[in-house]
């Protein structure tokens, strides 16, 4: 039987982007995927596709990247290849075992969040001090930080659209005063709280960079400050409060518990404590 070619183009790469974009995918995905489409284009240097070519590829990516990021790259690759029809031509993603334990060196404590806070007040940046109290205090991803309005501020509720679903985010009455605060201060009464001067929302960038630039004086290890893990923050400390995985699932939008499960983690540290405390330890 004879094989049918494959080959895979940069117009189809743009033509895949653009059926992203109609089912409404983000377009931070639609970069990444375009991104990781053009670094197999560049691998296969005009070949045809074939289901060989693309396990050596990804033997290739496993020499030298780490399993998740393999894995990542693999899902957009089989995403193009299931919507070009060629289902015979997908990959199996490497097999990972789910970690137990959150690496310590990534994982920020409320003391330290509470030290960000203080060193972004004491700096005089009265807005990046609210924003990581915002992010933190109501387990929003800053992608989402658009959608804290002086509309939503007023009504004590955001409506957050992300990934295709919307979901009701509560702000805690404490966050409102000090947001209702700064809305007088920048006489702002419609529209994102957190803005440029231009009056455009804050880019997810600016905000990473000037949470770094406030590690040193925080006293605070870089590899643990980024806006991210203020809403891994969130979701430990509803967690250690509720215990209900489902419920906090659905506060923090994701579509499966497993993802949540992660969010929860604690470090190998404090399984260690915990166990200790059993007191099974009796001579």
């Amino acid at each position: 039987m004879r094989t049918k070619n494959h080959t895979l183009t940069a117009a189809l790469i743009r033509r895949y982007a653009d059926y992203l974009r109609e089912q409404e995918r983000s377009t931070a995905t639609i970069q990444k995927y375009t991104h990781d489409l053009s670094a197999l284009l560049e691998y296969l240097q005009g070949g045809a596709l074939t289901k060989a070519l693309l396990i050596g590829w990804k033997e290739a990516l496993a020499a030298d990247h780490a399993p998740a990021t393999v894995n990542s790259m693999l899902v957009a690759v089989n995403g193009f290849l299931r919507f070009m029809g060629w289902h015979a031509l997908t990959v199996r993603l490497l097999k990972i075992q789910r970690p137990l334990f959150r690496e310590e060196q990534r994982e920020l404590s409320k003391a330290e969040y509470a030290r960000l806070v203080n060193a972004a007040q004491r700096a005089g940046n009265e807005r990046l001090a609210l924003i990581l109290q915002t992010i933190c205090a109501t387990g929003i991803r800053v992608s989402e930080l658009r959608f804290i309005s002086a509309e939503a501020v007023r009504s004590g509720r955001a409506e957050v659209s992300n990934k295709g679903k919307r979901r009701t985010v509560f702000l805690p009455d404490r966050l409102r005063r000090l947001l209702k605060t700064y809305l007088k201060k920048q006489k702002i009464t419609a529209g994102a709280v957190f803005v440029t001067r231009t009056g455009r929302p804050l880019d997810r960038s600016n905000i990473w960079r000037a949470m770094k630039a406030l590690c040193e004086s925080a006293g605070v290890e870089p590899s643990k400050v980024f806006p991210h893990n203020l809403r891994h923050l969130f979701a430990r400390a509803y967690y250690a409060l509720e215990k209900d995985l489902a419920r906090l699932a659905d506060i923090l939008g994701h579509s499966s518990v497993n993802t949540t499960r992660i969010y929860t983690m604690e470090s190998g540290a404090v399984h260690a404590q915990q166990i200790s405390r059993m007191g099974l330890v009796i001579t």
